[in-house]
């Protein structure tokens, strides 16, 4: 049986800080605190509900992220 995988750390950031900013400064500043994975969407975005440590989301609207969330 393969040993199940220890999920990567979040980092101690909170996505609110990530709202307002331009969506190419978000990412990079994202990865610079330690996120392993950040996907930029569009607003209504179909995507699957599942939890994934150490991902960030963002929603972007005209270039600026609208909203962040982990997972």
């Amino acid at each position: 049986m393969a040993p199940i995988p220890t999920p990567s750390a979040e980092p101690h950031d909170t996505p609110d800080s990530y709202v307002g900013l331009a969506a190419d400064r978000a990412e990079r500043l994202a990865r610079e605190r330690g996120w392993s994975t950040v996907r930029a969407l569009p607003p209504g975005a179909i995507i699957t509900m599942e939890y994934r440590s150490g991902r960030l989301n963002f929603e972007v609207r005209d270039g600026r992220v609208a909203r962040a969330w982990k997972g």
